[in-house]
């Protein structure tokens, strides 16, 4: 003969209860779950070390390497800087491309912000490249530093056997001011207050990079053995 144990009219209630709160348990656990990942991605849509792909830029003729080059090295530069003077003199980007040949691509963007004769020099960068000659120029003004006025940065055109008359008139009109500003403004949005600052395949660097630093990143993007 079985037992059968009879609950009691309360003990049904509870159970009656507890079955009918169930399913609002399992949606209130839904509703919490899908506000904790909307909310992770909208904390990751926010994060400020993310930034947009670098561009080539208004001004042509300011970059060195293949376009497709799986490592991509932008300086903001001051032609006016001492700390980038001493960096260019140490010849860190011609041992770079040599050591890595068609795997990276330079390129150069304006942060005219240590002198009052910078932004001017900038734009003189700009007028060479319009003949193609910015790294000759670029090179020359960081020799010639502090001289740079507009009577050098004038000179230094005619040193190169570029074409004063149209270099003079481009840099007398101010025709590449708003690429200068262009090129501030980007570097400014990304936090750099001062020179050299570097994006290093779109990772923010402060500072003139060895070239040892330099090899161990490019080694570590690239894998080379």
């Amino acid at each position: 003969m079985s037992l059968q144990v009879k609950q009691s009219p309360a003990s049904n209630k509870n159970g009656r209860n507890q079955r009918r709160r169930s399913p609002w348990l399992w949606i209130g656990t839904l509703v919490i779950v899908v506000v904790v990942i909307i909310g992770g991605a909208i904390i990751i849509g926010k994060n400020p070390q993310s930034q947009p792909a670098v561009s080539v830029g208004p001004v042509s003729g300011r970059t060195q390497g293949p376009t497709d080059a799986a490592f991509t090295i932008v300086e903001y530069g001051d032609f006016g800087c001492p700390t980038c003077k001493a960096w260019e003199a140490q010849k860190v980007m011609p041992q770079i491309e040599a050591k890595y040949p068609g795997k990276v691509r330079f390129v150069w963007r304006d942060l005219p912000i240590i002198t009052s004769e910078s932004p001017k020099a900038a734009e003189a960068g700009d007028c060479a490249a319009d003949q193609g000659q910015f790294w000759p120029y670029h090179d020359l003004l960081y020799i010639k530093q502090p001289a740079i006025t507009v009577s050098d940065l004038k000179n230094y055109a005619a040193q190169l056997g570029l074409d004063t008359a149209k270099f003079n008139t481009c840099l007398d009109s101010g025709q590449h001011a708003a690429d200068v500003q262009a090129d501030l403004q980007d570097g400014l949005s990304r936090g750099f207050r001062a020179t050299p600052a570097f994006l290093i395949n779109d990772r923010p660097l402060l500072g003139a990079p060895s070239v040892d630093m330099l090899s161990q990143m490019i080694e570590g993007k690239l894998q080379l053995p």
